[in-house]
């Protein structure tokens, strides 16, 4: 048997033992409770044995997700690996310091404008996209830094698009809610509230016209989630069965007013009314992972599907709120201590002996170290040369309506 088997067998065969002699019959219960616990760690042992057999590891499903118009995925069970979970891990804590570093800079004044931070939401762009292939394409909102992180940007090219600098992956013209990666699949970025809905409907559909067998992430927030064109995009997806996952960030607040003050119906999932849903639990990184994974092949095979992300920020909309006046801090206080996506994972590693305390401090420690260097390296680094203001501008020769064809456009050629 295998060395960690010994304890559970030998354990069983000593109660078993204490049978042969004469017990009365509240014992006898309880020599069959305790032969009854052995076998369940037994079996228990035997599964995990089994799983890792071949370096795979069956993780439950913490929360079940609620389904509407589909039946969900099939299997309760996630199969995942001791170097995922740790990639997962580092990931999470990779975006975290990230915008640690953003609130410093902009705290420092070196990002003007807006900035709007993710900090614990990062198990939804971490699961999700980790269930995408890399050609399939994602669009999003202004809290966007996480997205861009996992679709081809660095630490340097983000940071410095942040305070404007040419290195930045939108060439420093972009800023915080304009990031952008077209050779990543990645299509920002959009600062308008719930105008990437219908954007991404058409990315979706220049998929299905063109054969890619490709789908679309659409991400919004629960505040874009009454946008009268977000129900017109349901649906025209719906009725051209566009590979469209549109998925709505729950964090419970739109900007500082609650999600129970400003929608009428807050399960979000069903709203796609005859367009099928799920909730999920935004807060497990594996969780969003298997609800994305069953969103992909429903996209790609039947059509567009809402996934609600129930999450939390634990920061203000944006940085101009504090983040206090609308709730309280032992509520924010309460979701760090109970659902924080890092430490769940971080307490899920631990308990599995997957790594020890030092091998994740580690972790941090390398992280924290890639994000300071490029922090100082994006601080000194050009600005854009003037002439890049007429660079990326778009010129077409448009077309005007109501007069003859040999006249209709202008100015004449």
């Amino acid at each position: 048997a295998p060395v960690g088997l010994w304890p559970h067998l030998f354990t069983m065969f000593s109660t078993l033992r204490l049978a042969s002699g004469a017990l009365s019959s509240p014992a006898r219960c309880v020599l069959r409770s305790a032969v009854a616990a052995q076998c369940t760690s037994l079996r228990s042992f035997a599964k995990k044995a089994k799983s890792e057999d071949n370096g795979e590891i069956i993780i439950p499903l913490d929360s079940a997700h609620l389904t509407h118009r589909c039946d969900g995925p099939t299997s309760k069970d996630i199969p995942t690996s001791q170097e995922e979970m740790l990639k997962f891990y580092e990931t999470m804590y990779a975006v975290r310091r990230l915008e640690v570093a953003s609130d410093t800079l902009y705290k420092q004044r070196l990002i003007r404008g807006f900035l709007h931070l993710y900090n614990g939401q990062e198990a939804v762009a971490v699961g999700m996209l980790a269930a995408m292939k890399e050609t399939d394409a994602v669009i999003t909102a202004y809290r966007d830094h996480a997205f861009s992180l996992l679709r081809g940007g660095t630490y340097y090219t983000i940071l410095s698009e942040l305070m404007g600098k040419a290195p930045g992956v939108s060439k420093g013209k972009g800023g915080s809610m304009h990031l952008f990666g077209v050779d990543h699949h990645f299509y920002g970025g959009n600062a308008i509230v719930g105008a990437q809905v219908p954007v991404g409907a058409g990315i979706s559909f220049a998929q299905k016209y063109e054969g890619t067998g490709g789908v679309t992430m659409v991400a919004y927030g629960d505040g874009a989630a009454n946008q009268g064109q977000i129900f017109e995009t349901f649906n025209m997806a719906y009725i051209w069965k566009l590979p469209c996952i549109f998925v709505i960030e729950n964090n419970g607040y739109g900007m500082g007013t609650s999600i129970s003050r400003a929608a009428s119906n807050t399960d979000f999932f069903l709203r796609g009314d005859f367009v099928p849903g799920m909730k999920v639990d935004g807060m497990d990184v594996f969780g969003v992972k298997h609800a994305m994974e069953y969103a992909c092949d429903f996209a790609r095979n039947q059509g567009p599907i809402v996934l609600e992300m129930m999450t939390y920020r634990y920061v203000g909309h944006s940085m101009s709120d504090p983040g206090t006046t609308y709730r309280t801090r032992e509520e924010v206080d309460n979701v760090r201590k109970k659902q924080d996506p890092i430490e769940r994972l971080k307490d899920r590693i631990l308990k599995g002996n997957l790594a020890t305390a030092d091998e994740i401090k580690a972790i941090e420690k390398t992280v924290k170290k890639d994000v300071d260097d490029a922090l100082r390296k994006a601080k000194a680094a050009p600005w854009p040369d003037m002439e890049e203001l007429y660079h990326d501008i778009y010129e077409e020769t448009v077309p005007v309506r109501h007069v003859e064809r040999a006249n209709n456009f202008y100015p004449p050629q």
